[in-house]
This record gives C-alpha cells, sequence and structure tokens, in this order.
C-alpha cells in the first residue's frame, strides 16, 4: 500500500536509529523506530489516501523509499524478497549529522564505485 505523493512532503520520525538496526528492521511487524507517528499518519492518509498495489505473480513494484508505504505480513510459506536500489551522486556523500557511525556491511550496502578509466 502506498500513500502517492508522500515523497513530496517531509514526514518526520519516531526514535533514534540503533546500531546495526538493519538486522531487525525488516523482521518485524511494526518497527520501533524510522516511521512516522501515528498523528502523522493519519494526516497523510486523510490528505492522500492509500492505494493498494497490485499485479499478477512475478510483478515488481518500484517507487520513491521515500513514498509513504507499507504492507501486511507475509502469511504464505515463501519468502517475500526486497531489494533497496539507491543512487547518490558521489560529491553528496552523507556526513553528520545524518551519516551512522559505522556504515552497513558491503553485502548490504556497496558503496564502490566503478573506475571511469577504460569506459
Amino acid at each position: 500500500m502506498v500513500m502517492p505523493c508522500t515523497h513530496k512532503t517531509f514526514v518526520p520520525t519516531v526514535g533514534a536509529t540503533p546500531q546495526d538496526y538493519h538486522k531487525e528492521s525488516l523482521r518485524v511487524a511494526a518497527p520501533s523506530v524510522g516511521s512516522p507517528d501515528r498523528k502523522h499518519l493519519t494526516h497523510m492518509a486523510e490528505e492522500h489516501g492509500i492505494e493498494q498495489i497490485t499485479g499478477p505473480a512475478g510483478s515488481a513494484v518500484m517507487f520513491d523509499s521515500n513514498l509513504l508505504h507499507g504492507s501486511n505480513g507475509n502469511l504464505s510459506p515463501f519468502a517475500r524478497s526486497n531489494i533497496f536500489i539507491v543512487y547518490n551522486s558521489v560529491e553528496n556523500t552523507l556526513g553528520a549529522p545524518y551519516a551512522a557511525d559505522a556504515p552497513r556491511p558491503q553485502y548490504l550496502s556497496n558503496r564502490e564505485f566503478p573506475s571511469s578509466r577504460g569506459m
């Protein structure tokens, strides 16, 4: 489910992100941090509505990660896969106060940039 156009609006999130939060962030039904509070969610839902995204088996959905989105728990015996692709200019590297104390492990977050030589 998504709230259309919410990627264009800043919505504050609750709590500070704990160290190594990536280890649990996709395993919980209701994250304790990093999500908007009930007041902001209600306001955005009233303003933008909530739309369900559906498609045939094997479909893929792509959207801006800042779009308010959510889904129900996976009730099937099969894994639900997610892939997050974020493009960011090398001139726009994360710095204080937005950078984490330590980067995510390489298997979760590739920070290698291809060389422009030989292209």
